[in-house]
């Protein structure tokens, strides 16, 4: 008995940091998938059945493996492999290096360290020869931090065939583990305008920079803090050259909602932009990129069985509801009870500060472990 395997911070931490020195950005299709393949190799050896599904549309693979026994629907792990960082930023940006109870690398929070727990609960449960009541499913998506535009028809099909599903984002404010998100809206707005010399003919051009501030101020203006409504115009371009009217600007926007009555108002709102100079013309594309959805009672069930498991383990576990948007939104919309940020805890995702907090690894291992053991 005295050798059976215990849950270990440090072997969770050696794998953690093997995943986030695997750099993974979004957009580098290659990149991605040789973190896939470490993945996958990982899964191979605890003896789930892998399935890859080529990437398409210049993104990586998608990852689906499923233990070797049950029937029916099971359990879903959801968690993605692509991080927001570009290639190089282990180097400077953000170094891997532990520093006390802080653990730094890009994409270490978001979520290298929550995507590695999961797959550390299921070798912890399977070294110690022992099932879990249920089938689990475990998903790897490559492109979530762009929307997961390649892989969410297959996350919709997988959790309709599964009875829960466990995101491993990363955990909130002090380790608290997301119940309801709000949901995104995403366009890209262009607006046409007349090019003309800006010196001699300047008279003859429409500034399609010009009306496109217009409209960025009418996109701005729909955010509304008291009923959980944001607008964030992210990105801009436009014009040729400083002596020439540009004729041609393009936004893309974000937009938060907590519900789809208000998500409705706002899509009525943006595709419905007018042109302030009659000569110029908006064309807007786009719509839900993720649906919102609240803590139904499905998801409240499960939250407190959570709840009761942490506190066995030795920790208070809270929740909360997120303006931000995962994968869980596709699941939580369909109505199944669907806990995310399930991850480890820590600060700073998308930044140069991202870390995660060591002393958080243990406590969510076995929480994973847990949750596995005891779903049915």
């Amino acid at each position: 008995m005295g050798n059976a395997p215990v849950i270990d911070g440090d072997e969770i931490l050696e794998g953690v940091l093997r995943w986030v020195d695997v750099e993974s950005p979004s957009d580098d299709a290659d990149a991605v998938n040789r973190m896939a393949d470490h993945v996958e190799e990982g899964l191979a050896v605890i003896g789930l059945k892998v399935e890859r599904t080529p990437g398409r549309d210049g993104f990586g693979d998608i990852l689906t493996a499923r233990t070797p026994w049950g029937e029916g629907p099971g359990i879903l792990v959801l968690s993605h492999i692509d991080t927001v960082h570009a290639l190089g930023t282990k180097e400077a940006a953000n170094t891997i290096r532990r520093e006390g109870d802080k653990v730094y690398g890009p994409g270490i929070y978001d979520m290298k360290a929550g995507a590695y727990i999961a797959f550390y609960a299921m070798r912890h449960i399977i070294r110690q020869g022992r099932e879990t009541p249920l089938p689990v499913t475990f998903m790897y998506i490559p492109e979530e931090e762009v929307g997961s535009p390649t892989s969410r028809d297959r996350i919709v099909a997988e959790a309709k065939r599964n009875k829960y599903v466990l995101v491993t984002e990363p955990a909130r404010e002090g380790g608290k583990i997301v119940t309801a998100r709000n949901g995104r809206l995403q366009y890209t707005i262009k607006v046409t305008g007349r090019p003309a010399h800006a010196g001699a003919r300047h008279m003859d051009g429409r500034n399609a920079i010009k009306e496109m501030a217009h409209q960025i101020l009418k996109l701005e203006g729909l955010t509304d803090y008291d009923r959980g409504l944001t607008c964030s115009v992210g990105i801009i371009s436009g014009g040729t050259m400083t002596n020439v009217v540009p004729h041609e600007c393009e936004i893309s926007v974000d937009l938060r909602m907590p519900d789809m009555e208000v998500g409705a108002e706002a899509m009525a709102f943006v595709e419905g932009l007018r042109p302030v100079d009659p000569d110029c013309l908006i064309d807007v594309s786009g719509g839900v990129d993720r649906p919102p959805y609240d803590k139904f009672d499905g998801i409240a069930k499960l939250y407190d069985h959570a709840k009761e498991l942490a506190a066995d383990i030795g920790f208070e576990l809270q929740d909360l509801k997120t303006g931000g948007g995962s994968d869980g939104n596709f699941t939580g919309a369909l109505g199944i009870p669907t806990l995310d940020g399930l991850g480890a805890d820590g600060h700073g995702a998308h930044s140069f500060d991202e870390y995660i907090y060591y002393s958080s690894l243990e406590e969510r291992a076995k929480l994973m472990t847990r949750l596995l053991e005891t779903l049915e």
